[in-house]
C-alpha cells in the first residue's frame, strides 16, 4: 500500500494542470482585477472623467483630441517636426497668384501689410523661387571649393550654322555642248564674265548685266572648241581648237595671235598641251612666239594649271601621270619636271592649286582611279588620298571657307564640297542629269559654275561670306595695302 501511495504523490507533482501557488499573477488575472477596480470607483463605458491612474503613467490619449498616442519610450518612432500652417497657406497663395502681373509701385506697401498681418515679410515665406539673377556673395566671402566642371558657351555653339542650298541659284542652257571628258569648255574671268564653248562657237555671259555675246565661231562645221581659258587680268581669252591651233581673243573680237590645245596662262608665258603629250610655251609679245617644248607625257595632255605664285606649272595626262614643271625663264630652253607622280590609276584631268597654300596641289583621277590626292610640292610627298567612288573631271579650291570642290562623272554625276585638309564631305550638290565636265569659281569666290553633258550650266551659290566678316576682311586688306604703300614710299 505504501508503494501505491508513493506513486500517486509523484503523479500529482508531475501534473501540469495543477495550480502553481508561488507563481506571479497571470496577465488575464491582472486585467480582470484592474477592470473590477475601475468598476468599484464608479467608472463606466458611457461616462468620462478626468481621472489619472497614477502620476508615473502617461495617458494613452489626450482628452478632446483624436491623435495618435505618444510613445512612452524614447526612440520608439521617427520625429515629425511641427510646421507653421500660416507659411503653408501663404505659399499656396503665392503659387496661385504667381502668374498675375505685379504692380511695382505697391511693393513697399505690400511688404508693410505683410509684416503687420503675418508678422514677417511675405517674400521670405516662399518655399521655392525660380527665376531672377542669383544673389551676390557677401563682401569678403571666400570659396575654397575646387571647381571640377564648369559650362560656358564655346565658339562652336555660338557660331551660326552655314546654310548651303541644295538647288542651284541659276540654270543656263548650253545647247550643242560637246560631251567629252577631255575637253575644258568653261572658265570665269576676273571681270565677272563667263565663257563657254558650244560645239564650234564661244559665247560670253556677263554675270553682272546678264548679257550674252557670241565671241567667235569656227568656219568649218566639223571643227569644234577643245579648250578655253581667261588670262589673269581677264581681258584676253585663249581658245584651243580641234585643228591644232590656239587663238588669243580680246573682248572686242580682235584676233591678237594664232598660236597650237589644252592651255593655261600666267604672265607673258602661254603654255598649251597637245595630243602628242608635249607642252609648248609661247611668248605672245613677239612674232616668233614659241619659247620651248616640255616633254614628259606619253599621251594626251588633259589638264594644265599654274600655281598662284607662278613658280610651277602642273600638268596631267591620259598616261595617268602628274608633272610639276618650273617656270620657264625668258629665252630659256626646255627643262625637266620637278616632280613626276604616277600613283593615279586613271587619266588625270582635274588639277587645282590651293590659293592660300601655294605649295599644295590637288589632282583627281578618271573612272579607273576615282581618287583625290593632295600633294606637297616642296617635299614631293602625297599628304592625303581619298576614294570618291566616282570619276573626277574637275576641281577647284574655295578660299572663303577653305574647302575643295570636285565635279564628278560616272557614276554619281554630281558636285561635292570637301573640307580641307581633312577631306570630310560637307555637302553633295545634285541636279545634273549627266556627268559634270568642268567647274569654275566666280571672282568673289562665292559661286561655283558647273557645266555637264545634260547641256546645262548651273550656278551654285555655296560660299557666300557673312557681310560683317566681309567688311572686316576688306578693312584689313585696305590697312595692309596702305602700310605696304607707305613702306615703299
Amino acid at each position: 500500500m505504501a508503494q501505491f501511495g508513493f506513486e500517486n504523490d509523484i503523479h500529482s507533482i508531475l501534473k501540469l494542470d495543477m495550480p502553481i501557488t508561488n507563481a506571479p499573477m497571470a496577465r488575464w488575472q491582472r486585467k480582470v482585477s484592474s477592470s473590477n477596480t475601475l468598476a468599484l470607483n464608479g467608472l463606466s463605458p458611457g461616462k468620462s472623467a478626468n481621472v489619472s491612474q497614477s502620476s508615473s503613467k502617461t495617458p494613452s490619449k489626450t482628452p478632446g483630441k483624436n491623435k495618435k498616442p505618444t510613445p512612452s519610450r524614447i526612440g520608439g518612432d521617427r520625429f515629425i517636426p511641427v510646421r507653421n500652417s500660416k507659411q503653408m497657406d501663404v505659399a499656396s497663395f503665392l503659387l496661385s497668384k504667381e502668374n498675375e502681373p505685379m504692380d511695382m509701385n505697391n511693393t513697399e506697401n505690400q511688404k508693410a501689410w505683410s509684416i503687420c498681418l503675418n508678422g514677417y515679410n511675405i517674400e521670405d515665406a516662399k518655399i521655392l523661387h525660380l527665376g531672377g539673377k542669383p544673389l551676390n556673395a557677401p563682401e569678403g566671402y571666400q570659396n575654397n571649393l575646387k571647381v571640377l566642371y564648369s559650362q560656358a558657351t564655346t565658339p562652336a555653339s555660338v557660331k551660326k550654322t552655314r546654310y548651303i542650298s541644295s538647288t542651284p541659284d541659276r540654270i543656263l542652257d548650253a545647247p550643242e555642248l560637246r560631251n567629252d571628258f577631255y575637253l575644258n569648255l568653261l572658265d570665269w574671268s576676273s571681270q565677272n564674265v563667263l565663257a563657254v564653248a558650244l560645239l564650234n562657237s564661244v559665247y560670253l555671259w556677263d554675270a553682272t548685266q546678264g548679257d550674252i555675246v557670241l565671241l567667235m565661231k569656227m568656219e568649218r562645221e566639223e571643227d569644234y572648241i577643245c579648250s578655253l581659258a581667261w588670262t589673269k587680268e581677264g581681258s584676253y581669252l585663249a581658245v584651243g581648237t580641234s585643228d591644232c591651233k590656239v587663238q588669243l581673243l580680246h573682248l572686242t573680237q580682235r584676233h591678237i595671235a594664232t598660236l597650237c590645245i589644252c592651255l593655261a596662262q600666267h604672265g607673258i608665258s602661254l603654255p598649251s598641251g597637245s595630243r602628242s603629250g608635249q607642252i609648248h610655251h609661247h611668248d605672245v609679245r613677239v612674232a616668233d612666239h614659241h619659247i620651248c617644248t616640255l616633254t614628259g607625257h606619253s599621251q594626251e595632255v588633259c589638264g594644265l594649271r599654274w600655281s598662284p605664285d607662278g613658280r610651277y606649272l602642273a600638268s596631267g595626262g591620259n598616261d595617268n601621270l602628274v608633272h610639276v614643271w618650273p617656270r620657264v625663264q625668258e629665252g630659256g630652253a626646255g627643262s625637266q619636271s620637278v616632280h613626276c607622280w604616277n600613283e593615279h590609276q586613271g587619266a588625270v584631268k582635274a588639277l587645282a592649286w590651293c590659293s592660300w597654300q601655294p605649295n599644295i596641289l590637288a589632282s583627281g583621277g578618271g573612272t579607273s582611279d576615282r581618287r583625290i590626292r593632295i600633294w606637297n610640292v616642296n617635299s614631293g610627298s602625297c599628304i592625303s588620298s581619298l576614294d570618291t567612288q566616282s570619276q573626277i573631271s574637275s576641281m577647284v579650291f574655295a578660299p572663303n571657307y577653305k574647302e575643295l570642290v570636285s565635279g564628278h562623272g560616272y557614276a554619281h554625276n554630281n558636285v561635292v564640297i570637301w573640307k580641307y585638309p581633312s577631306l570630310t564631305k560637307v555637302v553633295e550638290l545634285n541636279g545634273h542629269e549627266d556627268r559634270v565636265l568642268n567647274l569654275t569659281l566666280s571672282p568673289d569666290c562665292s559661286t561655283v559654275a558647273t557645266v555637264a553633258g545634260d547641256e546645262t550650266i548651273r550656278l551654285w551659290k555655296s560660299f557666300e561670306v557673312d557681310p560683317v566678316k566681309k567688311k572686316a576682311k576688306e578693312r584689313l586688306v585696305k590697312s595692309t595695302n596702305s602700310v605696304i604703300h607707305q613702306s615703299i614710299r
